[in-house]
């Protein structure tokens, strides 16, 4: 199953590192959308409800991509996802290149049910029971 959630997660940022967040085919319709800290955190449910959260995220942004730089397999069920966003504001016009992020997807039947996007990775690994290395390099370990 792990392997299957995986592929499912995989096909996702196919097309999110191309700036493509118009499909949600992979999304569970009762699905919840949560933003984890970070200067505007909140929670969706429903389709509608992420397209409204991830609507209002990227509308600060031009060119905007998320791109994997690895995949974490936490169990069956769950994938932690380190993250490199880049973009531009829409308004400022400053380039963004943040490594910092997470995402976590919970997955059940071939269905994402549950996404958190964490601006702060620190926080993404306490909340899944990972620690950094102590060299501060950021590569997760099982606790």
């Amino acid at each position: 199953m792990a392997s299957a959630n995986l592929d499912i997660v995989r096909s996702i940022y196919a097309d999110w590192e191309r700036g493509d967040f118009s499909s949600a085919a992979w999304a569970d319709p009762e699905i919840e959308f949560a933003f984890a800290g970070g200067p505007e955190p909140g929670s969706w449910s429903g389709l509608a409800g992420m397209a409204a959260g991830y609507r209002e995220w990227l509308r600060a942004w031009e060119g905007f991509r998320a791109e994997p730089e690895e995949y974490v397999v936490l169990d069956d069920e769950r994938i932690l996802v380190l993250v490199r966003n880049s973009g531009r504001g829409r308004t400022s016009g400053l380039e963004l290149e943040e490594r910092s992020v997470a995402n976590l997807f919970h997955l059940r039947s071939g269905r994402v049910t549950r996404v958190v996007v964490y601006l702060d990775r620190e926080l993404a690994f306490a909340d899944v029971g990972l620690a950094t290395r102590s060299d501060g390099a950021g590569v997760p370990k099982r606790l």
